[in-house]
């Protein structure tokens, strides 16, 4: 694989974790990182909460070395709060400050942030702009389709980015209504591939390492980003270094998932607490049950985590089975 770059950051793989809310804790971000990943995001973070100096806002932007290259989301849709967010931010010395214009959770759109800026194309300008003026890393901004099958401007809004300094755009391939259920429609990434010089990067639906070399392939992008499948599948990103380099792909055992499962436990106990990592960690975990025999059953015992040993004694009676 060629050496990637965005700005002056470089990266070893061209796979990438998605930021999640609730999901790309510090504690996830370095296992992913480990396995394979080229870069990861943070949680978003609100830039009007930072004003108010909100204690779980500044927690969501502590990076640790273990996950770099490693760049901070903010959110919001007021270009002077969102300077100042990024400001806030650079703090905690993030490779990247990513700006998200593309959630579509009603509580982040519906107050005018995340994908409801695809509705508003000069304030995505004014944004970015206001961000890139005070920030001494690359800024990259994360995109969808457009709102709605009547108003498809990913390609307008990629290319007001990069006038106003973005440094590289990441496109999911559907719009705000779709939110993850219709296929990704790949094609408008292309289109946006083209439309800029600056690098794309490919994002939705890619679940594994061939999907990832397919969507590369198909759109012109030489990045690509993973979320959801990743979910209790870390090695995703392995795998996929491993096609592009022409390797075996990596296949863990069920020793090796469940290991990795409770060393992720371990570590957001240790970021966050006991009580609240359990918690957290009772929808994080089902995912590496996967093609494990019982599957419902076990989803259904993690939905009762409460220690540390809760999921020691669920590790050892998955082995048992």
């Amino acid at each position: 694989m060629t050496k990637l770059k965005i700005g002056s950051v470089g990266f070893g793989s061209p796979a990438f974790l998605a930021p999640m809310a609730g999901v790309s804790d510090r504690a996830y971000r370095e296992l992913c990182m480990k396995r394979g990943a080229g870069y990861c995001v943070s949680e978003m973070v609100s830039s009007k909460a930072l004003s108010f100096q909100s204690k779980k806002s500044e927690e969501l932007m502590v990076i640790s070395d273990l996950e770099r290259p490693c760049g901070i989301q903010i959110f919001g849709d007021e270009p002077s709060c969102m300077a100042d967010a990024a400001v806030h931010a650079l703090k905690n010395k993030p490779d990247i400050i990513d700006i998200n214009m593309g959630c579509p959770a009603p509580k982040i759109s519906g107050s005018g942030s995340g994908s409801a800026l695809m509705r508003r194309p000069e304030l995505v300008g004014e944004i970015v702009r206001a961000v890139t003026a005070v920030c001494g890393v690359p800024v990259t901004v994360k995109i969808r389709k457009g709102w709605d099958d009547d108003s498809v401007n990913a390609v307008e809004i990629a290319k007001i980015c990069e006038r106003a300094g973005a440094a590289a755009i990441t496109v999911h391939g559907r719009t705000r209504m779709q939110y993850y259920k219709p296929p990704v429609d790949y094609e408008i990434i292309r289109q946006v591939r083209q439309s800029v010089q600056i690098p794309v990067i490919a994002n939705g639906d890619i679940d594994s390492a061939q999907k990832a070399k397919e969507v590369m392939e198909r759109t012109g992008c030489g990045l690509v980003m993973i979320g959801r499948a990743s979910l209790g599948n870390p090695w995703l990103f392995s795998q996929i270094n491993d096609l592009l380099s022409g390797k075996p792909l990596c296949c863990p055992t069920l020793e090796e998932k469940l290991d990795t499962m409770v060393g992720q436990v371990e570590r957001m106990a240790e970021y966050k607490g006991e009580y609240i990592a359990m918690r957290q960690a009772r929808k994080l975990v089902v995912g590496y049950f996967k093609g494990i025999k019982g599957a419902a059953a076990l989803r259904n015992e993690a939905g009762k985590l409460s220690t540390l040993d809760d999921i020691y004694i669920l590790r050892n009676r998955i082995l048992n089975y």
